[in-house]
């Protein structure tokens, strides 16, 4: 049955969001590089992706301070207002294990110039995660701050915490919670979800771009996907044709992004090592060390780096081959 809730006042747009990857100044600090960020976000603006998701799972928030969090925001819309896209949607992680610490990180995102927060469950006592807690720690986050929420539906990250579609559903009725990104990968919640709700009322959103198309077909509005850090065009391309019709061109590009993103989901690593080969170059940023996971994380060993550019190299030549959307 179609929920009658209203339309919700600031909805997330449909669209390919890219949940940007850190970069860090060669130092033994590894501090975070704001300029090599900043030509990292106005490459990926320029690529098409219709939004910029920062401090999630990719970007290594959990190595992240508060005032890193803050800045690297400031530098995002700063990229995006000198492209003359002072609007475009920059979502931002609040995540905490307490109430009190995902309301401290929600109402620090607006002043830095965020317009989504991206919030998962707590997860450090998963024993003790019952679904009232789960309703609880959305619904108190979601009042006490005007920054629109957005669910990350992310067990693997969790200790394996999973929201079914009728605790989804429940959070959807809240007027600040105002759509979930599926990294669970669970098509199922996708229509289930789709069925009851307008994207206004509540977006659906895959947690990758592998299954876009089946996300698209259900009713979803789109995805959060590491790979658009590498090849933000193609993934661009993808949702383009879905949206023109174009359903044979798009299933034949659906497959080869999915084939590339093998690689991300084998880490952290693997993904900052196939940004920093493939478009680190065009962005302007030549050093692969700036991409390297902040410590004591290590970079991708020569094997493991030898596997992602053949396994992502044939988009090369599609991605070389789109124009800039700026």
């Amino acid at each position: 049955m179609t929920s009658t809730i209203a339309t919700k006042s600031q909805a997330l747009p449909p669209g390919i969001y890219c949940p940007v990857i850190s970069l860090y100044q060669i130092t033994s600090r590894q501090e975070i590089d704001l300029v090599a960020s900043y030509k990292f976000f106005s490459y990926l603006i320029r690529g098409g992706v219709d939004g910029l998701v920062l401090a999630g799972t990719t970007a290594e928030a959990v190595l992240l301070s508060s005032e890193e969090r803050k800045e690297l925001v400031k530098t995002a819309r700063k990229a995006a207002t000198d492209l003359g896209r002072p609007d475009f949607p920059v979502v931002t992680g609040i995540s905490g294990q307490s109430t009190n610490e995902s309301i401290r990180l929600a109402e620090d995102a607006p002043a830095a110039g965020a317009n989504f927060g991206l919030l998962l469950p707590p997860n450090y006592w998963a024993k003790a995660v019952t679904k009232d807690v789960l309703l609880g720690f959305y619904r108190e986050v979601a009042d006490a701050t005007t920054l629109p929420i957005v669910i990350y539906s992310f067990p693997a990250m969790c200790n394996g915490i999973d929201m079914n579609s009728d605790t989804l559903s429940e959070l959807a009725h809240h007027p600040n919670i105002v759509g979930v990104k599926l990294t669970c990968g669970n098509a199922g919640k996708v229509t289930r979800l789709t069925r009851e709700y307008k994207h206004g009322q509540f977006g659906v959103y895959a947690g990758s771009s592998d299954w876009l198309i089946p996300c698209l077909a259900g009713g979803g509005g789109g995805c959060v996907t590491g790979i658009a850090n590498v090849f933000p065009k193609c993934v661009a391309r993808l949702y383009a044709l879905w949206n023109e019709g174009k359903v044979k061109e798009a299933s034949e590009l659906q497959g080869l992004v999915a084939q590339a993103e093998k690689a991300c989901k084998e880490g952290i690593a693997p993904t900052k090592f196939g940004a920093a080969h493939f478009a680190g170059p065009p962005a302007g940023i030549t050093d692969e060390k700036a991409f390297w996971p902040r410590k004591p994380y290590a970079p991708c060993g020569e094997e493991k780096a030898s596997w992602v550019v053949k396994v992502m190299r044939h988009l090369v030549e599609v991605e070389q081959g789109l124009p800039d959307a700026v």
